[in-house]
This record gives C-alpha cells, structure tokens and sequence, in this order.
C-alpha cells in the first residue's frame, strides 16, 4: 500500500521500527508530554504534522467485504524487555508471519498498553496488546488485542511472571503460544495509521480485533504498578475511513 504522502512522512525516519527500538531504549520522552512529541525531536515531525497518526477511536466503521490477516506465530520461550516504556516480547527471527494482501510481514515483537490505545464508541479497555510486524519495504503491520479483567491467561501470567521490575532483561523458562492473547471471534477493524510512540511514522497498517480477551485483574495490576499509563492520546481519524470485517 505505497501512498505519497505516507511515502514522504515515512521518509522522516528511513528505518521506523529500528527508530522506535532505539528511541524506546534511551529517548527522553514520556506519555505525560504526548502532546509535545514533535516539538522536542525534528526526527518526530510527524507526531505533530501527521494527518494519520494513530491511535483512534474506532467509532463509525464501513462494514467491508474484509478478513483479518493470517497469523502463523510459533510458540516460543520470548525474550522479555523492560524498556522504561512498556514490557515487550521480542521474538526470534523466523518465528512468526502475518499475511495480508498476499504480502508476508515479520512478527518481531509485541509489547502491552494500558489503558488501550484504541478506543470503541470513546470508551478504552484495560489493556492492549500490540503484535508488529515487519514488511520488506519499511511499513509494519501491526494486529492490536484488546485485554479486560476476567478468567486468567495463562500467556499473559506467564510473561508478567517474568517481567522484569526494573529496565532490563530477561527469558521465559518455558515456551508461550503468543495466539493466547488473541480473540475467538474475527470481527476486526482496519485503517491506515502510525506508530503510537515517537517517531510517529504514518506507515502501519492497523488490525485491530474487536472482542476482547480476558486476563487475570492481577496480571493488569501488576503491568499497572509498573507502567500506570502508558497509552497516547488518542488522535483525530481526519479523512480516513476505518473499515469493519469479518
């Protein structure tokens, strides 16, 4: 999906996802100075002047004719980061694809916010599970998983039990079906947006699911005592159209 303008707002960071990796292992930002991102890094431009920043609230969708992307995630004992931002599962090289529009995206990591970044009908959930992925030309896809209070996960116990306290490092002892974290049901939007963390690069292209999944309220609160916000404002959706399948 090659747009100009996107084209031309990707150009602000020649790499997006190694931009955001490096900038959330020692950039001096932080979610209750959001609204300024752009202001203080000429390398975040577009968090300022970007007309399709993400996230939004997933309101007014166009039903469409559409499927979600097609995962195929190996279980895997992940690598778990502290980055002072989030708690993140990196995953190992070849471990996971997503499919869509007979395109092949990476899976390369995914990481928690709280509360959700998306909203629907203006409301955030809990938690959001954001799992990205990497295409050969720069753009990212990334599949968003909404998380509530409820039965426990044995996925997201697993990963808190191993996240570390502080910045830092750490593996899980046994491997984790990353799937878990997933809904049952498909129904899913999809829009045309950006990385939700400086640089804010307009190249990602968002499926969200709609269902939410349940989670353990002890595994939410332990993520809170660590991150208590860590969800950027949401933005405004402007001239793009969000669309509803499955």
């Amino acid at each position: 999906m090659a747009f100009t303008r996107r084209s031309f707002l990707a150009g602000l960071a020649a790499c997006p996802f190694c931009a955001a990796a490096a900038r959330a292992e020692g950039a001096h930002w932080t979610y209750d100075d959001a609204q300024h991102w752009g202001a203080h890094d000429e390398a975040a431009k577009a968090c300022t002047l970007g007309a399709e920043q993400s996230p939004i609230d997933l309101a007014d969708a166009v039903k469409a004719d559409i499927r979600p992307p097609k995962l195929g995630w190996k279980p895997q004992a992940f690598e778990i980061v502290n980055n002072g931002h989030t708690i993140q599962a990196n995953a190992a090289a070849g471990s996971g694809v997503a499919e869509l529009g007979g395109r092949k995206f990476e899976l390369k990591q995914f990481h928690f916010h709280t509360p959700s970044e998306h909203a629907l009908g203006g409301k955030r959930l809990a938690m959001e599970a954001h799992f990205v992925h990497a295409g050969d030309n720069g753009d990212l896809l990334v599949v968003g998983s909404f998380l509530v209070a409820g039965a426990p996960n044995k996925a997201l116990s697993a990963l808190m039990a191993a996240a570390p306290k502080e910045e830092g490092k750490a593996a899980l002892k046994a491997p984790v079906d990353a799937s878990a974290l997933l809904p049952k049901g498909k129904k899913f939007f999809r829009y045309e947006g950006s990385l939700t963390t400086p640089p804010c690069s307009e190249v990602v292209h968002w499926n969200v699911f709609a269902e939410p999944v349940a989670v353990a309220k002890a595994d939410i609160d332990a993520f809170k005592t660590l991150f208590p916000m860590n969800a950027r404002p949401l933005q405004p959706t402007h001239r793009r159209i969000v669309l509803s399948g499955g």
